[in-house]
């Protein structure tokens, strides 16, 4: 098991957001997070990269617990995260903000990302090396997020709405970039459209006011027209 998330309990102030939510992750599985807007899918990422500590509860990565430490802390650990609104560094090329989030792998007795490694992986990255923040589109800026959290040479990427304000045609793409990254790693996707986390996971969790009221097979969440009437439609 690579990431277990045991009856974890999280408020924003007063504000009480995850109530007693629970889930696991097994090495190599795509997972997605799935509901609508302001179900709690978000507070739950940030909760585990330590941004937002859950009150009470544990969270396990590879068994170890990482309920109380620092976000950064957690990234050292293994653990990628790219989030929601992407945050790259517009005053930067792309290759500078790549280089910023540079892990060496060497140190950790394997063959992780590297600049090379990511522009074999993200050619249209390679192409805009030179290009500032401010002059990419959304979905370029998506990649680069995505490519970014890579170069800390995660072995499991928390990515939160990724899709969110992409062209159709540009989702279609990122379909085929989660494929391929399940070769290197777990995924955990934080996803508000069905129809792309249907298309990339191997098993989904249906969140809605902070609590997780399904779970299954992607095959059997496709077929499930109650929890898609109840908890999914917009």
């Amino acid at each position: 098991m690579i990431l277990q998330v045991e009856d974890i309990h999280t408020y924003y102030g007063a504000s009480y957001i995850l109530q007693g939510l629970s889930f696991e992750i097994e090495a190599g599985e795509i997972v997605c997070l799935i509901g609508r807007n302001g179900a709690g899918k978000t507070t739950t990422i940030r909760s585990i990269i330590g941004l937002v500590p859950a009150r009470q509860g544990h969270i396990k990565f590879k068994n170890q617990e990482i309920t109380r430490k620092s976000a950064f802390s957690i990234v050292r650990m293994g653990i990628g995260y790219v989030p929601e609104d992407r945050r790259i560094f517009p005053s930067l090329t792309v290759r500078d903000n790549l280089e910023i989030a540079k892990r060496d792998h060497r140190q950790m007795g394997f063959s992780g990302w590297t600049i090379e490694k990511i522009y074999n992986f993200f050619p249209k990255l390679k192409e805009l090396e030179k290009h500032m923040g401010t002059e990419m589109s959304g979905g370029e800026q998506q990649m680069l997020a995505m490519a970014r959290s890579l170069m800390g040479n995660p072995e499991l990427l928390l990515v939160d709405e990724p899709t969110q304000g992409l062209a159709p045609m540009i989702v279609q793409s990122f379909v085929d970039l989660i494929h391929r990254l399940k070769e290197e790693m777990s995924i955990l996707l934080a996803e508000q459209n069905v129809f792309f986390a249907f298309s990339v996971s191997d098993r989904g969790y249906v969140i809605d006011k902070g609590k997780i009221l399904y779970q299954g097979h992607i095959e059997d969440l496709k077929e499930n027209k109650e929890v898609h009437d109840r908890y999914l439609a917009v």
